[in-house]
């Protein structure tokens, strides 16, 4: 959640799912990070300047939206469901699994997904220590087998030397 807006208790929230309509119907239920400032239940919404605001049940002003300034809301993902899309993931699905260069070679692990403005990137933890960042492009990431554990990568020379 960035901030509150008004007075009337609503928040501006960033929206970072596909389907907002249904994360954010009336009556949902969202945990938060941290954990002690929800469960929360949304009891309206609207979209104002291509920001959606949300007001939560029990949050009636300013003061009491005030607290959930950058607080994270969240969904259990045994909540969330399976993506439509073949080519889709949540980022739950990926951390962990098994990432592969496209002759075989084990280059480490899925340590998280950081979703930027550009593209999302895989946080590689690298079989021999330390991080890497792989663009999660088709080019570079021709294969998703969730299933079978594994990523399978095909990046340009020195990629993961940067």
């Amino acid at each position: 959640m960035v901030r509150p807006h008004g007075i009337r208790g609503e928040v501006a929230v960033e929206v970072r799912t596909d389907d907002p309509g249904r994360r954010f119907a009336v009556g949902s239920v969202l945990g938060t990070d941290p954990p002690e400032a929800g469960p929360l239940t949304v009891a309206s919404t609207r979209w104002h300047s291509g920001r959606l605001l949300v007001t939560f049940t029990g949050i009636a002003d300013r003061t009491g939206a005030e607290p959930l300034r950058g607080v994270w809301l969240t969904v259990d993902a045994d909540q969330a469901g399976s993506p439509e899309d073949p080519d889709e993931f949540h980022d739950h699905q990926l951390v962990g699994l098994a990432v592969v260069s496209v002759d075989g070679t084990e280059l480490g692990t899925v340590a998280r997904i950081d979703h930027a403005p550009a593209s999302d990137l895989i946080v590689l933890a690298k079989t021999d220590g330390g991080t890497g960042l792989i663009p999660f492009v088709t080019a570079m990431v021709p294969t998703v087998d969730v299933p079978g554990g594994r990523i399978v990568v095909d990046l340009p020379e020195g990629l993961l030397d940067l």
